[in-house]
C-alpha cells in the first residue's frame, strides 16, 4: 500500500514550519494520540539522533523510538521506527511558497512485525488515513496562531 501523504499551505516561513513540525516535544499539540515526545541528539559513538514519543493506544501508553535518518533544515526530515510491532517511517517536507508562506507535506508508512503485520493493513493505515488531515489542520491552526519569530 502507498504511504499516507497529506499537504497543507501555512502562512509562516519554512524555518518556523520545519522547527514546529519536527519538534517531538510539540507533537502532542497537533497529533492525535501523542502523550509526549522528546529528542535525543546523536552521540559521539555514532548512535544516531533519535525521536522518542509516547502514544496512547487503547487504554495504554506505548513508547516508541525512531532514528532520524535525514535532517536538512528547513526542508526535509525523515525518521524510521526501530522498536515495537508497528514501526513508522515518516517524511516531512517543507517547501517555500513565497514571502512568509510554506507548504508542509507529511508522509507516513508503516512496517508490521509480529502481530503488527496483521494490524498495519487492517487498523493502522485506515486510522492514519482518517487522522492525518485533521492532524495537519491542527498543526496549521496552532502555528499560524503563534506570534511570528
Amino acid at each position: 500500500m502507498p504511504p499516507v501523504t497529506v499537504s497543507t499551505d501555512i502562512d509562516r516561513p519554512a524555518s518556523e514550519v520545519f522547527a514546529y513540525a519536527t519538534d517531538p516535544s510539540r507533537f502532542h499539540e497537533w497529533q492525535k494520540g501523542v502523550v509526549s515526545g522528546e529528542h535525543a541528539p546523536a552521540r559521539p559513538d555514532g548512535t544516531p539522533e533519535r525521536c522518542m514519543t509516547v502514544r496512547r493506544i487503547g487504554f495504554a501508553d506505548r513508547p516508541n523510538t525512531s532514528d532520524v535518518v535525514q535532517s536538512d533544515p528547513p526542508r526535509t526530515w525523515r525518521i524510521r521506527g526501530i522498536d515495537g510491532p508497528i514501526r513508522a517511517q515518516v517524511g516531512v517536507d517543507v517547501d517555500k511558497l513565497g514571502e512568509g508562506r510554506s507548504r508542509l507535506t507529511i508522509s507516513v508508512d508503516f512496517t508490521g512485525h509480529g502481530i503488527g503485520r496483521v494490524l498495519v493493513p487492517l487498523a493502522v493505515l485506515p486510522q492514519a488515513r482518517k487522522e492525518m488531515p485533521s492532524n495537519l489542520a491542527a498543526l496549521k491552526a496552532r502555528i499560524e496562531a503563534q506570534a511570528p519569530d
